[in-house]
């Protein structure tokens, strides 16, 4: 009797442990699982109620530096790196564009007032890129805002290029919040997938968000080591919103001057690369999308050559160090 006893009390403990072993393992076979989708949500930068422009759910966007791209709100992904095609005449954007997508570049930005939104779509229809790769950024300007319907059609004619990856406001104007508005309804249409604005700042922000249901999905400023908008960067990133910088060369006039600087050229040769390369690098560590613009199919593959090497904090702060608050454009 007492031996069926201890039997009886020995089988009870291994039910217990079985019973157990098994509630541990269903608790630790979801770790994995949480885990991973915990891991995409930070290389997204945004998670799927922020992509559906969730109120005050958002966060600031990660660059993923392996895939090259950033995650938008609009659950959209974007290169962080690319063209940008301001002054370049019909045939000269034509080859531009073709280089980019020739050297792996598939982000590239026109605009209306460019002239060159025909040749950016006959480039990427001749380059034998699928479609979807590509990221096509063009723009309304404010002489197009009172019949931003018709320009919307007319740039999407233009470009022919099936889809709009995405439009910005080129600048604020009369008339902007409703031509905001057009573009919205042109993303429920399926015409346009992401929205946004360019040259838009903090009071311009503040005062204009709160009149539109899309938040934007990019906001694009002239951005250089001579003008960082240190105070509008976060502000703008806080929202949840991507941050595009033009003029990274600090423009016309100002372009020797900037690759020569001394504190550039210096970190440049201590990597080895140009001080084109340094200057874009510091911006994607900064969080900014950056369009050079060139027509150079050299340079555009050197602008595109930026992870082979990385910034250190201190040489960050040396470029950050540069800063004079000086705007190289009026808007």
């Amino acid at each position: 009797m007492k031996r069926k006893w201890i039997s009886i009390w020995i089988s009870g403990l291994l039910l217990i442990g079985c019973l157990t072993g098994c509630n541990n393992g269903a608790a630790n076979s979801s770790e994995p699982e949480s885990a991973s989708s915990s891991s995409a949500s930070e290389t997204a930068g945004t998670s799927s109620s922020e992509g559906e422009n969730s109120g005050d759910q958002t966060s600031a966007p990660v660059f993923d530096f392996e895939s090259k791209t950033v995650m938008l709100n609009s659950g959209y992904e974007m290169p962080i790196m690319g063209l940008g095609t301001y002054s370049l005449s019909d045939e000269e954007c034509y080859n531009s564009v073709t280089a980019l997508l020739e050297a792996g570049g598939r982000l590239v930005d026109t605009a209306h007032i460019y002239g060159n939104e025909t040749a950016v779509g006959r480039a990427v229809r001749d380059s034998g890129v699928p479609r979807e790769e590509i990221f096509v950024i063009t723009k309304l300007y404010p002489n197009q805002f009172a019949n931003a319907e018709e320009a919307i059609v007319e740039a999407l004619e233009k470009l022919d290029i099936e889809y709009i990856d995405m439009m910005l406001l080129h600048h604020p104007g009369d008339n902007d919040v409703e031509a905001y508005k057009a573009m919205e309804q042109a993303v429920q249409e399926g015409k346009i997938r992401s929205i946004g604005l360019s040259n838009w700042y903090v009071e311009e922000l503040t005062e204009f968000l709160p009149q539109v249901t899309i938040t934007p999905a990019l906001v694009q400023n002239e951005i250089h080591p001579y003008y960082q908008e240190n105070d509008v960067i976060p502000f703008i990133q806080e929202k949840g919103i991507v941050v595009q910088g033009w003029y990274p060369f600090g423009g016309r006039g100002h372009t020797a001057e900037l690759l020569g600087d001394e504190v550039i050229s210096a970190i440049a040769e201590d990597h080895d690369v140009t001080s084109a390369q340094v200057i874009l690098r510091w911006n994607l560590q900064k969080g900014v999308v950056v369009i050079p613009g060139s027509s150079n199919p050299d340079h555009i593959r050197e602008n595109l050559d930026l992870f082979e090497f990385a910034l250190t904090e201190e040489e960050m702060n040396r470029i950050n160090a540069l800063d004079r608050g000086e705007k190289h454009d009026w808007y």
